[in-house]
């Protein structure tokens, strides 16, 4: 049995950054792209006018918010998903966006395997942001009242290279990078983060940096 692709719908005003976006959707088999959007209204029109599974919306449009999509698409829509991609990571703007509905969210410096990856984790139910923006939610819970973090006996035991790992993690590092800064050998840090992300129960960077926030095992 053939599985359907996913049907995809994206807006962003800027035209180069469009077509980059664009293509990488385009080029990847398994999605379906139904409409590149400039602006809300074009926006609004493609999500009624398809079944869509997806829509990947910038925030700030000439013809209002992609909020307002994202809002839309939870009406007409209410089983597809959504992701900002956006250079906004202030605190209202990322908090407004998941309060809208949305599932993800990446910043514009994302490259192309981050969006792929994003789009996969999205559709298999988990919620992809980029570090930056893990950091602004975890600021969030801290100032009000958010989960308490564990005690010293309830954290999981890492060890003093998995802890290095984890605040180059944290900081946005790449694999390339982490191996050079800590002088291994660049096999060697995916098998160190595969253990942080089942120590930490994370399916990717920005839950395992969120969670060991929370648990107090680093301080961002």
């Amino acid at each position: 049995m053939v599985t359907p692709l996913l049907k995809v719908v994206l807006t962003e005003d800027d035209g180069p950054v469009r077509e980059r976006l664009a293509r990488i959707v385009h080029e990847w088999p398994e999605a379906e792209l139904c409409a590149a959007c400039a602006t809300l209204e074009q926006t609004l029109a493609a999500i009624e006018a398809d079944e869509i599974g997806l829509l990947i919306t910038d925030l700030k449009l000439p013809d209002g918010s992609g909020i307002d999509a994202i809002r839309f698409l939870a009406r007409r829509r209410p089983e597809a998903e959504a992701i900002v991609i956006s250079v906004l990571a202030d605190e209202r703007s990322v908090l407004e966006a998941i309060e809208a509905g949305a599932s993800g969210y990446l910043l514009k410096d994302a490259a192309p395997i981050d969006l792929i990856e994003a789009i996969r984790e999205v559709m298999a139910g988990r919620s992809p942001i980029s570090s930056r923006i893990a950091r602004v939610l975890v600021r969030r819970l801290s100032e009000h009242g958010g989960a308490p973090a564990g005690k010293e006996g309830d954290r999981p035991a890492l060890t003093e290279r998995e802890m290095d790992i984890l605040w180059g993690i944290a900081k946005g590092f790449t694999y390339g990078e982490l191996a050079d800064n800590l002088g291994i050998s660049r096999q060697t840090v995916p098998v160190h983060i595969r253990n942080i992300y089942r120590k930490l129960q994370a399916s990717n960077r920005s839950e395992a940096v969120f969670e060991a926030a929370r648990l107090g095992l680093i301080r961002l």
